[in-house]
């Protein structure tokens, strides 16, 4: 990978097959934080009470890099390292995966498992779609009516994605890659002469 991009997932995705009378669901989705991915966590675990397993694991660019996952239940290393083992063969990053099992009456074996939680995985990984990706961060953008114009244009014309909100002032929340926010934050307080207010 290079310098400041990343590989990661393009969106959400879930798939399902069965084994054995074993049924595995993968769910996926990009996080950009380690408090999001554990909320999928939850999030699926709650969705998915009954299942006889739900295995997370997720791989986050944070301070310091952080890479989890668990076997819930399941003989130890036969699920939660399998799942991580993809992600990381994957070279994807800023994912959470959680992988839920409703138990079909047959023992599948540690081998058998560890190729189930990794294929469902996989499963999941192409059904989201990997992508590059540069880090990100968020800039909040006030200013008053007069300078809305000036500021809007600027973020047009820039690599952002951008929200505003009309109010009794003109906020803009941007999502801009972390290697272009000074320069971003520099180019509006030139053109507003100091006006704007950043966050």
């Amino acid at each position: 990978m290079t310098g400041d991009t990343y590989l990661t997932v393009a969106g959400p995705a879930r798939t399902s097959f069965t084994v054995q009378g074993s049924e595995f669901i993968g769910h996926i989705r990009p996080v950009e934080r380690v408090d999001a991915a554990e909320a999928f966590v939850d999030e699926i675990r709650a969705e998915y009470d009954d299942a006889t397993h739900n295995v997370p694991a997720y791989r986050v660019r944070a301070d310091p890099f952080r890479e989890w996952a668990s076997d819930d239940g399941e003989p130890s290393g036969s699920a939660g390292k399998p799942a991580l083992n993809v992600l990381q063969g994957q070279e994807v990053e800023n994912v959470v995966v959680v992988v839920t099992r409703y138990y079909g009456g047959t023992n599948l074996g540690v081998g058998g498992l560890v190729s189930a939680y990794g294929q469902s995985v996989k499963d999941a990984l192409d059904a989201a779609g990997v992508v590059e990706e540069r880090p990100h961060e968020a800039v909040g953008v006030t200013v008053d009516y007069d300078d809305s114009g000036t500021v809007r244009g600027i973020l047009e014309g820039w690599d952002c994605e951008f929200d505003a909100d009309y109010a009794e002032r003109v906020s803009f929340d941007v999502r801009v890659p972390v290697s272009e926010a000074e320069a971003l934050r520099d180019r509006l307080r030139s053109a507003t002469s100091g006006r704007v207010e950043l966050s």
